[in-house]
């Protein structure tokens, strides 16, 4: 990067946590959030989740703002900025990077699925369809290779336009624009399922602890699946959080920062909650009915309610929000490495790169038609679950803990100027005792994670 050049900062605070919140929030929260709450016990798994948000991902999204805010660059120029002269850290930049696109490669195409869905619902195409109309509809989306390409080639474009216009004028402005849209969306949607007739028996599921249902799904399982989704909701180990560190003054402490960007990420996710599972109490259905709730059980709930098509209209429109804030969020870390190694205009990084993540979506496009005798990680896998096997199992877990690692030992950067960048400013400082934990214990628990992610793959094969 040219040291002559000044680099571009987020023009407020609170855009800076609604940008770091737009990278955290996207289909981890309303997406697997529901289902697995649903599937291992409802209320007393979101208690485990809310625990080990703090105990897990606090802590490695503190680091990453703080290697941002010290280095001013983005996770691959800080590592290099930072180390110690003659150590390695820095190879990890790259691989950081190469997470980035290769999460991109398979999101894009969910995107592109919740704008075809949010156009279909406004058109009323859901209007009294049954759920296995729906699945019928979603099979015949995947099976048109053409029609998956132009919607996902559409959110990427949307996504790089929001990035090419500037980071203050179009990042940061139409951020908070979507992020404010989505809250009111949620609001709305929640009010109305929790008005639902038969609606009670859900929140009562979802807000009343029942540990007897948690020991059911098997108490370890379940401690293990609030871990790994604390952990994965965040984004956090491929330097999503070091970018938009990298913007920011020192007026504020990076832990109190962190706490609200996780507070948002967190109200996003028990919203979610409140839209679906009154909904699927009051009319009948499974919240725990997997991945398929999003796609093709919610679309034939909103079939059955009145003005359904106004509701499953609203309700995709927010998805779409959440997808394409996290979308622009990855994006802007994208260009913003190239901008900063090579030196490039925002606008040439910007095109350079939606060309190239519109060649890279077509693997995952193909691998549900032209391609799905593909089967990577075992019968009815595809290239989808390849490539979020290598981002969620493999890239992000050992990302976390190399990084944390780079902060807490000396060869890296130390644990003296991590906490002299965390603590800057004013604001919840981070707690000194903790550098045993952050050091020793941390690290530990999130090659578990990693380990048990590989065992349950590779076992089923």
């Amino acid at each position: 990067m040219d040291k002559n050049k000044k680099r571009e900062g987020l023009s407020s605070r609170l855009g800076f946590i609604l940008l770091s919140a737009g990278c955290a929030i996207g289909l981890g929260n309303v997406w697997r959030f529901p289902y697995i709450t649903g599937k291992y016990g409802g209320a007393a798994f979101v208690l485990l989740y809310l625990i080990f948000l703090l105990i897990i991902g606090l802590p490695v999204m503190v680091i990453e703002f703080s290697i941002g805010r010290a280095s001013r660059e983005n996770i691959a120029g800080g590592l290099k900025k930072l180390e110690k002269k003659g150590s390695a850290w820095h190879l990890y930049g790259p691989v950081a990077i190469a997470g980035n696109y290769l999460l991109m490669m398979f999101y894009t195409t969910i995107t592109g699925w919740l704008i075809y869905y949010f156009l279909s619902a406004l058109s009323g195409s859901f209007s009294s369809i049954d759920s296995d109309g729906i699945a019928r509809f979603f099979s015949d989306l995947q099976a048109r290779p053409g029609l998956m390409t132009g919607f996902t080639w559409l959110g990427i474009a949307i996504g790089f336009s929001i990035c090419a216009i500037g980071l203050e004028k179009g990042v940061e402005k139409i951020t908070k624009v979507m992020m404010a849209l989505l809250l009111v969306l949620m609001l709305a949607l929640a009010i109305n399922s929790i008005l639902l007739p038969g609606a009670s028996e859900g929140l009562r599921f979802y807000l009343l602890p029942d540990f007897s249902k948690m020991v059911e799904s098997g108490f370890g399982e379940t401690v293990f699946q609030a871990m790994s989704q604390a952990f994965f909701t965040l984004s956090i180990g491929m330097g999503g959080m070091t970018i938009f560190g990298s913007y920011i003054d020192r007026s504020q402490s990076l832990t109190g920062e962190s706490i609200r960007v996780i507070a948002l990420d967190t109200f996003v996710a028990i919203m979610s909650g409140l839209i679906i599972f009154p909904a699927c109490f009051a009319y009948g259905v499974n919240p725990g009915s997997g991945p398929g709730l999003l796609f093709v059980t919610l679309p034939a709930i909103f079939s059955q309610m009145t003005a359904g098509s106004f509701w499953g209209a609203l309700f995709f429109l927010f998805m779409c929000f959440a997808a394409l804030t996290t979308l622009v969020a990855v994006f802007e870390n994208i260009i913003a490495y190239w901008m900063d190694s090579r030196n490039w205009s925002r606008k040439k990084a910007a095109l350079v790169n939606m060309i190239l993540i519109m060649l890279l979506s077509l693997p995952c496009i193909l691998g549900f038609n032209v391609l799905s005798g593909f089967q990577p990680l075992g019968e009815g896998t595809g290239v989808l679950d390849l490539e979020d096997f290598l981002v969620s199992s493999t890239i992000m877990p050992l990302g976390s803990v190399l990084l944390i690692l780079f902060t807490s030992r000396k060869s890296g950067w130390g644990w003296d100027g991590f906490i002299g960048e965390a603590d800057a400013g004013e604001g919840l400082k981070f707690p000194s005792k903790a550098k045993v934990y952050v050091k020793y214990i941390l690290p530990v628990i999130i090659l578990v994670i990693f380990a048990k992610g590989y065992y349950d793959i590779f076992s089923k094969l």
